[in-house]
């Protein structure tokens, strides 16, 4: 019974998010612009554009489908308890402190990622290798995408220990109220790794660098001190060693604030324009937006390698919400369910977790949609908040620019939007910003920038959204 439901769902999961990724590529074929963008781009830019977008959910189609075959076969061969068994036989000789089923629950999660790790190599590859790099985004070399891979890893098996050893314990000792004990302890964990990221392990993968004196630095200082803003450093990224996509982001402490810079967004536009993007920024902040993400969903910050979040949000960071802990209180107890799946004997909480994640792929795609649609209206308040200061003109042409540079999708479809942006579309925020289409013909991006870009995205030449 259990694995037929499990099956379904997931295979319905795959079909809907297959279907309106379709739909979206019926949008990347359109010949032409968007009314408001055609006088900001030319028809070779927007070709290009229009292709990488093609690209990207054609490979998205292709992984999900590759995903979902791996999934299935998981559940048709009993791959999870015989990963349990390894993990078994693993810690069985070990020390007594270091055995039992916290030990035997760490070591299969572990062995369990290395696994799924080891199946997404290819894809991984891929994406940046062959797809990125053809339009000219990829800029790591393969030494240095296995050494954050081999890093990556490496802070997994040092943070996934204790964090698994906590859920467990707290499951066997608060009894009937772990419910509440459990998602104050992820809370609690998220809001840890939220802090210390910036400061001990994004320096493990990047180079942050004070921002030069100058004018860029007298304004984003300026700025801040008019909205009381706690900023602390102006830093730099060197994300430009890995990709030529750019972004810029807040990080720190509510009172002592550090704002991050990518070299290529500095690269990319111009000064007034970086202004009116933090200027965007700041409107989060004075608004309140980040805190109310964090106690709404517990969304941690955008980050460039996420590896770490990315296993540790299988785990733990979706679990965070109470509605969905209560459901899994019901679930991680029937004995049924752990017998179709080859456990005969034992009832392991951490294998009901992740087989949980599985009946749970609808809730999560409900909650991405309602995520989704509270981000897109704060997106729209930080608009106006910036608006409000002035840098509705900067802000629109930061935007068009950043749109251009990272060839990103000039259109897109409803559906897809709803389902898959956070943020509005390029063609939505400038009509909230008032934007008009440039009628002199004279566009946002320079024509000696655009014919450079062609280059890029033909990979001719070696040499970001907000």
């Amino acid at each position: 019974m259990w694995k037929p439901i499990i099956i379904t769902i997931t295979l319905m999961c795959s079909a809907f998010d297959a279907y309106i990724t379709s739909r979206q590529r019926a949008v990347l074929s359109r010949p032409n612009p968007p009314p408001v963008l055609a006088t900001e781009l030319s028809q070779d830019a927007f070709s290009k554009s229009q292709a990488y977008g093609r690209a990207k959910v054609s490979f998205s189609l292709w992984n999900t489908a590759y995903s979902q075959v791996l999934n299935v076969l998981f559940v048709i061969y009993d791959v999870l308890p015989r990963l349990w068994g390894i993990a078994g036989a693993m810690t069985v000789h070990a020390p007594a402190r270091f055995s039992g089923e916290k030990s035997q629950s760490v070591v299969f999660l572990l062995v369990m990622l290395l696994a799924q790790h080891l199946l997404d190599l290819f894809p991984a590859w891929y994406s940046t290798f062959r797809l990125e790099a053809a339009f000219g985004f990829n800029k790591q070399t393969l030494g240095l995408w296995i050494t954050d891979m081999l890093k990556s890893n490496l802070l997994v098996c040092v943070l996934l220990p204790p964090v698994v050893a906590g859920f467990l314990a707290i499951m066997q000792q608060a009894g009937d109220r772990f419910l509440f004990y459990v998602w104050l302890f992820i809370a609690v964990l998220q809001a840890f790794l939220i802090t210390v990221y910036p400061i001990f392990i994004l320096p493990l993968f990047n180079k942050l660098t004070p921002l030069e004196n100058g004018p860029l630095k007298d304004k984003i200082e300026a700025l801040a001190k008019s909205r009381n803003f706690p900023l602390d450093e102006l830093l730099v990224i060197d994300g430009s060693k890995r990709s030529s996509h750019s972004n810029a982001y807040f990080s720190g402490l509510p009172w002592k604030k550090h704002i991050v810079l990518f070299d290529t967004l500095i690269e990319q536009s111009t000064q007034d324009e970086i202004v009116a993007v933090l200027a965007h920024e700041l409107g989060h902040w004075e608004l309140g937006h980040t805190i109310r993400l964090f106690l709404i969903a517990q969304v941690s910050c955008t980050c460039t390698h996420t590896h770490i979040y990315i296993y540790l949000a299988n785990f733990a960071l979706q679990a965070q919400i109470m509605f969905i802990l209560v459901p899994y209180w019901l679930f991680f107890t029937t004995a049924s369910m752990y017998r179709a799946f080859g456990f005969v004997d034992e009832r392991p909480p951490i294998v009901g977790l992740v087989l949980f994640f599985d009946l749970l792929l609808p809730l999560q795609m409900v909650m991405k949609v309602t995520i989704n649609r509270i981000t897109r209206m704060y997106e729209f308040d930080a608009d106006a908040f910036a608006n409000r200061l002035g840098y509705a003109p900067d802000l629109a042409r930061a935007l068009i620019r950043l749109q251009i540079k990272n060839l990103s999708s000039m259109d897109v479809d409803r559906w897809y939007a709803v389902c898959n942006y956070s943020h509005p579309h390029l063609t939505e925020r400038l009509k909230s910003l008032g934007w008009k289409p440039n009628k002199e013909d004279t566009p946002v991006v320079p024509a000696a920038e655009k014919e450079a870009d062609t280059a890029i995205a033909t990979g001719k030449d070696e040499h970001g959204k907000r």
